[in-house]
């Protein structure tokens, strides 16, 4: 009564780190051997004989976002406990493959044995890596309807031509590990690219305001409970401007962006702003713009 373990996706940009575990409890299942050699057919229908026979069987996942949280070394450890805990069969030894006990520090650390390549050599480790890899190529096919401009159901989130190419053109998912130096060096790329447009876009809208009268008191206010991105003065009145961009009309208006949340978060850093000046006069306001380079589309009081 072995428990054989497996992980899959400890590589990939995106997508969920998954740990399979499998007791075949003496049952034999021809043309088990590393999930990796077999085709996806023969790994489809191993799987299904595997989760029909095996005395017991579990799946350990992680997330993208915990593997960006707490590394990938205790993104492993905690699969791989997620996977153990659902195991109820009776077991007298645990095989890992690799040369790392994901189990160190647990109840279950001295049944361990790490064997490298395993999964070619243990049956039961063998099924873990098929289920698992099963399960989780299944997960990032179905990411597809999410995700339709990734081609996650090719790559499953290994790192592709063609993924480096839809990330640099589409920008970073939920899915992608930022942990990951490649995904990191893109979103730090495209965030720099996106504060330059940002600053453009306030930039226009600050001589838009002026050209209606107002003298520009402060841009880009913050604390660390808010922001307010154009403060300016009309008329004895205390302006108070959030500025939308969209690079284009197919995103939707910048107006849909002021939600009740969004408005009182505006209210709140106006009082902010003004909690030690006695009866101020404010407003708030919003300048929407679109293009590139910006162009102002409209500019709304809204209080």
């Amino acid at each position: 009564m072995i428990l054989g373990i497996d992980e899959v996706g400890r590589g990939p940009w995106a997508g969920p780190l998954v740990v399979g575990a499998v007791v075949l409890g003496g049952i034999k299942i021809d043309g088990l051997t590393d999930s990796k050699k077999l085709s996806k057919k023969a790994r489809a229908r191993l799987d299904t004989e595997i989760r029909d026979k095996a005395m017991g069987f579990a799946l350990g996942w992680v997330t993208p976002a915990e593997i960006d949280e707490i590394g990938l070394s205790a993104a492993l450890k905690l699969a791989t406990k997620r996977a153990v805990q659902q195991i109820k069969t009776p077991y007298s030894e645990i095989i890992i493959d690799g040369t790392v006990n994901f189990l160190v520090g647990t109840n279950k650390e001295r049944y361990v044995t790490t064997i490298k390549k395993a999964d070619m050599l243990v049956p039961c480790v063998s099924a873990a890596s098929i289920i698992a890899k099963v399960a989780r190529d299944k997960y990032m096919a179905d990411q597809e309807k999410t995700h339709p401009k990734y081609g996650f159901s090719d790559h499953v989130g290994y790192g592709t031509a063609k993924h480096m190419a839809a990330l640099k053109k589409h920008g970073i998912t939920k899915l992608h590990r930022l942990s990951f130096k490649p995904v990191r060096k893109i979103h730090e790329e495209q965030a720099e690219t996106a504060k330059a447009k940002g600053n453009a876009a306030e930039s226009v809208a600050t001589k838009h305001l002026i050209g209606l009268g107002h003298q520009i008191i402060e841009r880009n206010w913050k604390t660390k409970y808010c922001e307010i991105d154009i403060i300016s003065s009309k008329s004895d009145v205390t302006y108070f401007t959030e500025v939308k961009y969209r690079k284009s009309l197919d995103q939707g208006g910048g107006m849909s962006a002021i939600t009740d949340k969004k408005l009182n978060q505006m209210k709140f850093a106006a009082k902010l702003y003004t909690s030690d000046t006695n009866d101020v006069d404010m407003r708030l306001a919003v300048v929407t713009l679109c293009g590139q380079p910006p162009e102002v589309q409209d500019y709304l009081e809204l209080v």
